[in-house]
This record gives structure tokens, C-alpha cells and sequence, in this order.
């Protein structure tokens, strides 16, 4: 096993995979900004190295910085967590010629699921389902014009190179695809150095489902079901639950087996997920893959019984898959909610110093999060707080669990979303099951939402 990993990460997911670590007996080696000196994960590790200034491209992001910490506490593997360079196919690569082990998929794998058109292209000639559209990057509005007027309106532009909603815009009519095709390739250069769109048909009221894959070194690839992600603002997601309300066992067994297939036939390695777009006549189409460890993996570990972050080590490492896919049972349901340090009512990021913090306790409730009592949340990274995890016999019972946790959160100091979570699992769109990608776009247009939500924020301690 590895002697010693290195992990290139921050907040709960660097605690988490230090939490791993201890568990196989692995040495720890956190990196930090000088902004993170007083961080858990610092705190936590066995050894901890400054790699910079807040900005996270000057520290995080600082691969020769990132190595250098690696050479000099002689670590034998990187994790990247998720986010920053988790799926940099270049980061991998160095770190390898380095004789540094990435943990995650090859970086052959990260390259060709890290751009979407060439996925798409992947998962085509791998038998995945695909909406219509471009076979590759749309050259210009002219022929984006054509593959619309092929495939039929609402169509979407997409960048290839990206992700969280940039570079993305929905054209109901011809007469606007243009400057649609001018703003969204601004964006997608802004965002990712890279204007590269492609354009494929808009599903009206999708779900997104994703599909959690396990492959080790040896060939030896299983799935570990699905998880719901359709609660979700400006393509964020808020809540995920595990398993879907909305799959029957046989279009969950052949969703699995599609995506499983799939992934022998690229000899995917390492853990994966395979995010899907689900209609309403209940047609599944491919949408992207996240090659790294997801934010909301928790719901799966905990119907499904496996620790993701230790296979994941183990994996990298080369020891095999100790489980087959007829030893994967669903067990009960689980519900994650995002806790954002954030305002509930408009989104807007609310950085500050926390001063009172209690999590919620009892049966079948985890709160994965790096926040405590004098913490102070940055205004340099991403807004999320902690995850707060439920698993119940059923999804009636995990969604009053999830009400009751939420009610016991104290977070104070700052603001947070959590009244969102209480007033949108109250819904009785979400309570029955019966919810899409529009669900959050609902919730805060309509009277009954809104008067929810300021009632939620009301009650809030």
C-alpha cells in the first residue's frame, strides 16, 4: 500500500480522503494557502505544507508548488479530491513522470472525457444513448442554424471544455441562435480558454440521474447504481438522493448495464460517474462523465455499503475489486443537502466568521464538513460549507429525518441556505417523488414556495 499520499485539496473532501488514509494506515500530507494555515485538514494530517497566497491559481491550482510539496515529504501518491485538478489530464500526466501516483483514472481517460465533444464521440462508438445533435464543434452560427433546423427546436449550445452551466444557452426559435452562439462561446473562452461548442436537442423537463463506476487495475468493472441530482440551481446541484424515485429495477438494471459496457470497452480505471439526462417518456441519454470522486458520493456509500474514497486508494494502488456486481444491494435511501455559505433567498455568496456552530446528531445522520465554532468562511473559494447526509429504511422516513437534522442546524455568523433545504423538501413535488431539473426554478417563482421559504428562513436558529 501507498506509504504516504499527498492531498491537493481543501475543506470536507481533503478531510474525508485524510480520514481514508488513517483507516489503510497512509501517512498524510496536506497542502494549504496561507489563508487555510488554521484549516481541519491542515490540523488533521500527518504533515502539512503552505503552497501559496489565497488565490487558488497561485496555491491549489500551483502544480510546480503541489509537486515540490510532494518531492520534499517524499509522498508516493496525489489525491486530488474533486474540483481544482481532479480531472487535469496534464496534472496526472506530470505527476506520473514524476513516479508520483495520481489517484484517479489514466490520463488518457481524463483527456478524452474531459472534453465533451470528444465523450460524446467516446460514448457513441461505446453504444450509450445520445440526443441528436452535432457530431463535434459547431464551426460557427451558420451551421449550428443547420443541425438545429435538422434536429428540431429547443436546442442547446454547450461548450465542449465545460461545466457548472458556463458557456451554456437554451434557443427556443432560430431567430435568437446567433447571439446566443456569440454569448455562449464568450463565456465558454472567459471560463475555460476554450470557445468550442457543439449543439444538441433540449429536453424540456429532464431528470439527471448518474451512474456511480468502480473499476480497478485488472479489467474488473462494476456499477453501484444511480443517484437523483435534478435539484439544482443554474446547473448547481442542491440535493441528491440515492436511489432515484423515478427509475423502475429495470431501467435501473439497464442503465447500469449500458454504462458498465461501456466502460469496459474504453478500459476505464479508477472511480467514475456517468451523468445521464432522463425524459419524460423515460428514454435515458448521455450527457457528460465526471472522472474523480463526486461531492455527493456519500449517498451512495451509504445505501450501497462500500467506502468509494478507500476503493478509490486501494484501486490506484492495484489491488483488485473486492466485490462483484451480484454483491451490490440497495439498502434503504439516503438524501444529501448541500449547506452553502450562502444567502437562502438570493444565492449570493456570505463569507464571514462563524460564530456559533452545532451539527445535527442521531441515528442515521453524517455531516461531512471542515467548519467549526471561530471558522471563517473565505470569499477566495467555493461556498460550500459541510454535507449533510441521512440513510433511512425508506425515502418517506429519510426525508423527516433530513427535516428533522435540518432543524437542529446551527450555523451562526454568517448566512446559509439551509431554510432553501427545509422549504424544498416540504414541496410536495419532492415529497412524492415527481420532480425535475426545473424543480429549484419552480419553487422560488411560485407563491406557496416563496411564502415556504421566508417562513423557513423565519424559523431558522
Amino acid at each position: 500500500m501507498f506509504k504516504k499520499v499527498l492531498v491537493a485539496n481543501r475543506g470536507e473532501i481533503a478531510l474525508r480522503v485524510i480520514r481514508a488514509c488513517r483507516e489503510l494506515g497512509i501517512a498524510t500530507v496536506a497542502v494549504h494557502s496561507t489563508a487555510d494555515a488554521n484549516a481541519l485538514h491542515v490540523r488533521f494530517a500527518d504533515e502539512a505544507v503552505c503552497i501559496g497566497p489565497p488565490p487558488s491559481k497561485e496555491s491549489y491550482l500551483n502544480v510546480p508548488q503541489l509537486l515540490s510539496a510532494a518531492e520534499i515529504t517524499r509522498a508516493d501518491a496525489i489525491h486530488p479530491g474533486y474540483g481544482f485538478l481532479s480531472e487535469n489530464a496534464e496534472f496526472a500526466e506530470v505527476c506520473e513522470n514524476c513516479k508520483i501516483r495520481f489517484i484517479g483514472p489514466r490520463p488518457e481517460m481524463l483527456r478524452l472525457m474531459g472534453n465533451k465533444v470528444s465523450a460524446r464521440r467516446a460514448a457513441r462508438e461505446a453504444g450509450m444513448p445520445l440526443l441528436p445533435g452535432s457530431p463535434g464543434v459547431v464551426k460557427d452560427p451558420r451551421e449550428a442554424e443547420a443541425f438545429a433546423k435538422e434536429i428540431g427546436f429547443p436546442v442547446i449550445l454547450k461548450a465542449a471544455a465545460g461545466g457548472g452551466g458556463k458557456g451554456m444557452k437554451i434557443v427556443r426559435e432560430p431567430g435568437v441562435l446567433a447571439q446566443a452562439f456569440s454569448t455562449a462561446q464568450a463565456e465558454a473562452l472567459a471560463s475555460f480558454s476554450n470557445g468550442d461548442l457543439y449543439i444538441e436537442r433540449y429536453v424540456e423537463k429532464p431528470r439527471h440521474i448518474e451512474i456511480q463506476i468502480v473499476a480497478d487495475e485488472h479489467g474488473n468493472i462494476i456499477h453501484l447504481n444511480e443517484r437523483e441530482c435534478s435539484v439544482q440551481r443554474r446547473h448547481q446541484k442542491l440535493i441528491e438522493e440515492c436511489p432515484s424515485p423515478a427509475l423502475t429495477p429495470e431501467l435501473r438494471q439497464k442503465m447500469g448495464e449500458v454504462s458498465v459496457n461501456a466502460m469496459k470497452k474504453l478500459r476505464y480505471n479508477n472511480v467514475g460517474t456517468i451523468e445521464y439526462l432522463l425524459d419524460e417518456h423515460g428514454q435515458f441519454y448521455f450527457m457528460e462523465m465526471n472522472t474523480r470522486i463526486q461531492v455527493e458520493h456519500p449517498v451512495t456509500e451509504l445505501v450501497m455499503g462500500v467506502d468509494l474514497v478507500r476503493e478509490q486508494i486501494r484501486m490506484a494502488y492495484g489491488e483488485p475489486l473486492r466485490f462483484k456486481q451480484e454483491d451490490i444491494q440497495i439498502r434503504g435511501h439516503a438524501i444529501e443537502c448541500r449547506v452553502n455559505a450562502e444567502d437562502p433567498v438570493t444565492f449570493a455568496p456570505w463569507p464571514g466568521k462563524i460564530t456559533g456552530y452545532s451539527v445535527p446528531g442521531g441515528y442515521g445522520v453524517r455531516v461531512d464538513s471542515a467548519a467549526y465554532e471561530n471558522y471563517t468562511v473565505l470569499p477566495h473559494y467555493d461556498s460550500l460549507l459541510s454535507k449533510l447526509i441521512v440513510h433511512a429504511e425508506d425515502r418517506e422516513t429519510a426525508i423527516r429525518r433530513m427535516q428533522r437534522a435540518l432543524s437542529e442546524y446551527v450555523v451562526e455568523g454568517i448566512r446559509t441556505n439551509i431554510p432553501f433545504h427545509r422549504a424544498a423538501l416540504a414541496e410536495e413535488s419532492f415529497q412524492e417523488g415527481n420532480y425535475d431539473t426545473r424543480f429549484v426554478e419552480r419553487l422560488l417563482a411560485s407563491e406557496t414556495g416563496s411564502r415556504r421559504l421566508r417562513k423557513a428562513v423565519e424559523e431558522t436558529p
